[in-house]
């Protein structure tokens, strides 16, 4: 492993995993404003965990929803993802810390440290594409929603949480994938290499033989 590449994979698996930390708890994953006069305007915005709405007085009003079995399917799923894309990058964080070549944790094996570092990128991909799959999953439904014309309901605009959260999913797949493109596994027949040479000693031998054989050769000719 590249040292250069395992630090820049460790950064970027480490802004990676504190955006999507701070992409979760995030208020604006989606927000709708409902014009009117001046009074009347307000803001109106949800993340995965609660609604909230705000005036043109400034003054914020939050409701958190109320059941989680009452909750869309889709909802359910993206918090799923996004917390088990913090707990894939902890592991990450962990695995990649312990398998850099200037870190003293791991001692002096290089090849399991390289090993280790490996898993650290799998990690790292595996937190990527769960923050990706639960940010497009909530935004496919914010599209479908303000498109659809018999929609009953208020519609929404992609707010600056899921930007967050696609920035952080860009990132986690980066650092895994320099993790392992910079991996290499090395044959134990390609280590060392070396150029058939005959022994001489086999030659010292046969050369024996030959001196030992020579006279039992010349005694049948002289018996015959």
């Amino acid at each position: 492993m590249n040292a250069i590449v395992e630090a820049l994979a460790f950064l970027l698996g480490f802004l990676a995993w504190l955006m999507v930390g701070i992409a979760l708890p995030n208020r604006y994953w989606k927000v709708s404003s409902v014009d009117g006069n001046v009074i009347t305007t307000s803001t109106i915005y949800e993340n995965l965990w609660m609604s909230c709405a705000t005036d043109s007085t400034g003054v914020h009003n939050c409701r958190d929803f109320p059941s989680l079995l009452a909750l869309n399917g889709y909802i359910q799923a993206s918090r799923a993802l996004m917390i088990a894309a913090i707990v894939f990058g902890t592991f990450g964080l962990v695995a990649t810390l312990v398998g850099m070549k200037c870190s003293k944790i791991g001692g002096e094996n290089y090849v399991l440290k390289g090993r280790i570092a490996a898993i650290g990128g799998v990690f790292f991909l595996l937190q990527g594409i769960c923050t990706m799959i639960a940010i497009s999953w909530y935004a496919a439904n914010i599209t479908q929603q303000f498109f659809d014309q018999f929609y009953p309901g208020i519609k929404y605009e992609i707010g600056e949480g899921l930007y967050i959260g696609w920035s952080s999913g860009t990132l986690a797949i980066c650092g895994g994938a320099c993790l392992l493109c910079a991996c290499k596994v090395n044959n134990p027949n390609e280590k060392t290499q070396y150029p058939y040479q005959p022994s001489s000693r086999g030659h010292v031998l046969s050369a024996g033989a030959v001196t030992q054989s020579a006279p039992i050769n010349y005694e049948r000719n002289a018996y015959v």
